[in-house]
């Protein structure tokens, strides 16, 4: 099932790549609005496999990559969300956050923060759906800053990309989500 997962993911970052991209901050393009939304299956942090494509036609999907739990900007943001959770998690709408760490630091940092929706494992293959968003920082080894809007027919209908130093607003994914 992994080599699935592996060509689903390559051949849906060649659509986004061939359909429509944004400047990313990682030094690549990050899929961009229009674009069919890379598939993905990535472990979250109760070792449970998360399948974008398992919530297409039932909720959209805010999916946040954020670059190393523990970290102060990130759990700055992380915390942000969970204080605002019930606008990125409910009946409409899945939040996942994703990180290049292994599941058992976020199963430690969830803990820890009381973080009580999914955060998924990109660690192995390193970076593979990071990649495949264009968000991932090749020389540092992690995620840069990218949130991707994701309506419930599984199309990107909003981006944005930030450095690694610089986080995100909040109301702009409330934003992004009251158009869908």
């Amino acid at each position: 099932m992994a080599s699935d997962t592996a060509s689903d993911t390559a051949t849906g970052a060649a659509t986004g790549a061939a359909a429509g991209t944004a400047a990313g901050a990682a030094g690549g393009a990050a899929v961009g609005a229009g674009v069919p939304a890379p598939d993905f299956a990535l472990k979250d942090n109760h070792g449970r496999t998360v399948r974008l494509s398992d919530l297409r036609g039932e909720k959209n999907v805010v999916l946040l990559f954020y670059p190393f739990a523990f970290t102060g900007v990130c759990t700055g943001e992380l915390r942000a969300l969970r204080d605002e959770l019930p606008k990125f998690q409910n009946d409409d709408v899945q939040l996942l956050a994703v990180s290049n760490d292994s599941i058992h630091t976020l199963r430690v940092f969830a803990d820890q923060e009381g973080l009580e929706y999914p955060l998924l494992s990109d660690f192995w293959p390193h970076g593979e759906v990071s990649r495949a968003y264009g968000v991932l920082d090749e020389e540092k080894g992690c995620a840069v800053r990218g949130t991707f809007v994701i309506d419930k027919e599984g199309t990107v209908r909003w981006s944005v990309v930030n450095g690694l130093p610089d986080a995100r607003d909040l109301n702009e994914y409330v934003k992004a989500l009251d158009t869908l």
